[in-house]
């Protein structure tokens, strides 16, 4: 049987259509494009969000009552744990002097909760009632958990050579999660100080030619050692 010629437009068009519904199928490329990452496993890195912890006490004249110092104590047990570098103290401005007491009131029940004073600051606020609360509080930090799976290219489309566009981050995601203190990411505690006793020990120890190492515990002797070996 002889095909007309004529019907080959038609099969060609078919065909180039059946590849673009195919390539549409396939989706894009497993990097889905843009910027590539410095590295592959630098597409996701440990970050942080800044955050407040901050609460109102209510201006009394008679000072602070044992609910305000209560919430003072909680406060400063938050702020030892999150290690933030001030407690702030906001007055609203206006001169009034039962607030400029308050405030002061303030920051003595912060000192006797525990909170060290060189690291309280008082400061004013522009509030719309000059007998506003009393702020008091500390920025915060918590790690971002980034959202896993929320984009997928194709991971058969490797022809940018790029690494998946969800690569390393659920390895992020878990470590986000996990992490104790997000400052840790921040930047690294600062070394304890060094046993300078113990340093002295080991120096005298060394000029008289004497062993240095401490004796070490717990250690079965050579002798009970063979004799336990059949």
């Amino acid at each position: 049987m002889i095909r007309s010629s004529k019907s080959l437009p038609a099969v060609s068009s078919a065909l180039a259509l059946g590849g673009l519904l195919l390539s549409g199928c396939m989706g894009g490329p497993a990097s889905l494009g843009g910027e590539p990452p410095l590295t592959p496993t630098s597409r996701y890195s440990l970050q942080v969000e800044p955050g407040l912890d901050r609460i109102a006490l209510a201006v009394h004249e008679t000072g602070l009552s044992a609910n305000q110092q209560a919430a003072l104590n909680d406060l400063v047990s938050r702020f030892a744990i999150e290690g933030a570098s001030a407690l702030v103290v906001e007055a609203p401005a206006g001169g009034d002097p039962v607030v400029n007491q308050a405030a002061w009131n303030v920051k003595a029940g912060l000192v006797a909760a525990g909170a060290p004073d060189h690291l309280i600051r008082v400061v004013s606020y522009a509030a719309p009632d000059p007998r506003a609360p009393i702020l008091a509080g500390f920025e915060t930090l918590r790690a971002a958990v980034p959202q896993c799976g929320t984009e997928w290219g194709s991971l058969t489309r490797t022809g940018d050579n790029q690494s998946a566009s969800n690569f390393g981050c659920a390895v992020n995601a878990n470590l986000a999660a996990q992490i104790a203190n997000p400052r840790d990411i921040v930047s690294p505690r600062a070394m304890t100080p060094a046993d300078a006793q113990r340093r002295a020990v080991v120096f005298d120890k060394y000029a008289k030619g004497e062993q240095t190492a401490a004796a070490r515990e717990g250690l079965i002797s050579d002798a009970r050692t063979s004799s336990a070996v059949d």
